[in-house]
């Protein structure tokens, strides 16, 4: 859980509107389940949860929030249940390109990330965006699901690069059904905050974290790297 307290101001230098931060907390649900509100001492418990606090909060003198995601530029599509309608061993190549991306946000989801679908005609080269609180290793993630059965091109993942770049995401992850080149792979190394998830290790993560155990029947074996 994360709060950070804005106040509506004026800037007095400049007459505009800000909403500077006074104050931004984390906790984690365990901590937070231990407090009683109705009792706690609002100061004690900022200084306990080693909170933020603007050192001069009557001159509006703002703090850096703890989390602070702005996902007003995106526009969402309403979850799906992708996984109700999976029975046995379900074929991913079979799943409609919709039905994937959905199956890949409640992946993230159950890996601990809050995770939505963008609109297709809107989407700007992302298929979902994850957020993870985690105030050191967290931050954005734009993610590219591709269905596909042949090899992703490297231009796809040069492509994800510029898309990062473009929502200034902390993490661009890369999902698909088929399988990726030595180039792709060099460059998602060198670039440092690419990941890339192939056929196997998507059907790892699926059964790990999921518990489904997928088919993915490529006409190539995909290439160990």
């Amino acid at each position: 859980m994360v709060f950070n307290g804005h106040v509506s101001t004026v800037d007095r230098a400049t007459g505009q509107a800000i909403r500077p931060c006074l104050v931004s907390v984390s906790a984690t649900r365990e901590v937070f389940g231990q407090l009683v509100l109705a009792q706690v001492d609002p100061t004690e418990c900022l200084r306990r949860l080693n909170a933020l606090v603007s050192p001069h909060p009557y001159d509006l003198e703002p703090v850096r929030p703890v989390v602070d995601f702005d996902l007003s530029s995106y526009r969402f599509v309403e979850g799906m249940d992708a996984l109700a309608d999976l029975d046995g061993r379900p074929n991913l190549l079979d799943m409609s390109p919709t039905e994937f991306e959905h199956l890949v946000r409640q992946l993230f989801e159950a890996m601990g990330m809050n995770s939505w679908v963008t609109q297709a005609s809107r989407d700007d080269g992302v298929d979902a965006v994850a957020t993870n609180i985690d105030p050191i290793v967290g931050g954005l993630c734009v993610i590219q699901a591709k269905r596909y059965s042949n090899v992703v091109g490297v231009e796809s993942v040069r492509a994800l690069a510029g898309v990062m770049e473009d929502k200034r995401a902390t993490k661009g992850i890369m999902v698909t059904t088929s399988w990726y080149g030595k180039t792709s792979w060099d460059f998602a190394s060198r670039h440092g905050r690419i990941e890339l998830i192939d056929s196997p290790r998507l059907k790892h993560l699926l059964h790990e974290h999921v518990g489904l155990d997928v088919l993915i029947p490529l006409k190539r074996r995909p290439p160990s790297h």
